[in-house]
């Protein structure tokens, strides 16, 4: 297989499907070199074409809170009062650093 740069979603699909079928093979092999090129590639490509945004500040404290089982009331040592906590969350106050 000639390895090149990947410059169109066709090419990155196939690559994709090769990496695929390299997924299982062992490092320092042959396959698994290969599998390591193709992977550098398709990470190239995704950096260029699927840029990944950082996420929204209250987006992200919200799914903290979720994922770890917490309520508004463990953010209060951090952002300061029940009403604060309330006002940040519900984007009626900016969530500054400081």
């Amino acid at each position: 297989m000639t390895m090149h740069p990947i410059k169109t979603e066709v090419e990155y699909k196939l690559t994709l499907a090769k990496i695929d079928e390299l997924f299982e093979a062992k490092v320092d092999t042959p396959k698994g070199d290969q599998l390591e090129v193709l992977t550098s590639l398709v990470e190239a490509y995704e950096r260029k074409h699927y840029e990944i945004l950082p996420p929204d500040p209250i987006e992200a404290l919200l799914y903290h809170l979720v994922s770890r089982g917490l309520t508004r009331r463990d953010l209060e040592p951090y952002i300061g009062s029940r009403a604060r906590v309330s006002e940040v969350l519900n984007r009626k106050r900016a969530l500054t650093m400081g």
